[in-house]
């Protein structure tokens, strides 16, 4: 078969890139070429989150199984056993939300390269939270369908699924300024409430369980999985706000209100569920308190309105649980800390 002329000419050499160039979405550069860094915190951003690396079977979880048939009361099993059906799905959505939605659309290559480990963290989590329910013992069929059959689980991965649903499809244009707007009120949940403020209060009721000496095996899981998140947030955060100057966006009030709005109320049914009966040192009135006091500091964190400016640190030991450094018996279990230690300061 004949050769053509063409395949024989050498292709034209195309023009340098500059970092300057570089933008969050519709970018000009070469999404292949990782430096010059336009966006040198992104990249920090994957180097700090190699340095929180662990899989689910380094960490004991023979005492979990005991407490949980020998310790736990019928209320402290089934706050238990709906966190871990919550979570489980949850990760998976956070995973599609990134990986599906958002990392295509962005235009720069340490962006995407953060995200490509974020993605990776979120199966991670899968992992872990699934190893939990192994190991237990529960009934993975029932557990993992809850979220379809229990509506005030449901309610939750509906809400997000509504805002995923919106931006996924890869034909959707940001040049469009109607668009853009969505894609930000999008990553804005999924950033700022979907994981920096249901997952990081949400894993409070486990860690109440474990200051008082329960299943704290799944608590040192879920200690590794909030340090990933404290960055998944950071990173959304960092996102929106230079995003939103490149762009020169305005968020309409209106739209932000009712996500806190939808959010707030879905988390309050949620948690009159998983707490209709109080556990010991927690209950749904403070898991709610919590939540306001962490929405207003992500709203604060992204340069928005204070949706509730009188809440209140009703558990200031949440965040030890991202930041606490503690020596361990090497033996029993691995020290949880950063190799080079140091948490992110949110305020």
């Amino acid at each position: 078969m004949p050769v053509s002329s063409h395949e024989n000419e050498t292709p034209r050499a195309l023009k340098p890139v500059k970092a300057s160039d570089k933008r969050i979405v519709n970018g000009l550069a070469d999404i292949n070429q990782l430096a010059p860094f336009k966006y040198k915190w992104a990249w920090e951003y994957f180097l700090k989150a190699n340095k929180n690396h662990w899989t689910p079977l380094e960490i004991g979880m023979g005492q979990d199984l005991n407490d949980y048939k020998n310790k736990l009361t019928p209320a402290e099993k089934h706050v238990f056993e709906n966190v871990l059906a919550y979570l489980t799905t949850s990760d998976i959505l956070a995973m599609r939300n990134i990986g599906l939605a958002v990392m295509e659309k962005m235009a720069a290559p340490e962006l995407q390269i953060y995200q490509a480990r974020q993605v990776y963290e979120e199966a991670l989590h899968t992992w872990t939270y699934q190893h939990c329910i192994e190991v237990i013992g529960l009934d993975q069929e029932e557990i993992y369908n809850r979220y379809r059959v229990v509506p005030e689980i449901h309610g939750k991965i509906a809400l997000a699924n509504k805002r995923l649903n919106r931006i996924l499809s890869s034909e959707f244009d940001l040049t469009d300024r109607y668009n853009l707007q969505e894609f930000v009120l999008s990553y804005l949940f999924f950033a700022v409430i979907f994981e920096g403020t249901w997952f990081y209060n949400g894993f409070s009721p486990i860690f109440s369980l474990q200051r008082r000496g329960l299943m704290k095996g799944t608590a040192e899981q879920l200690q590794y999985i909030m340090r990933d998140e404290v960055l998944h947030c950071g990173f959304g955060i960092r996102v929106i706000r230079e995003l939103m100057k490149e762009e020169n966006i305005q968020l309409d009030p209106k739209e932000v209100a009712l996500l806190w709005e939808e959010s707030e109320a879905a988390e309050q049914r949620y948690a009159n569920y998983i707490l209709q009966e109080p556990i010991l040192g927690y209950n749904a009135d403070l898991h709610m308190q919590q939540y306001r006091f962490i929405a207003s500091r992500r709203a604060r964190q992204v340069g928005l309105e204070n949706p509730y400016p009188e809440s209140q640190n009703v558990l200031p030991w949440l965040d030890e649980q991202a930041n606490i450094k503690k020596e361990k018996n090497f033996f029993e279990t691995r020290v949880t800390e950063y190799q080079t230690g140091g948490g992110l300061s949110w305020d």
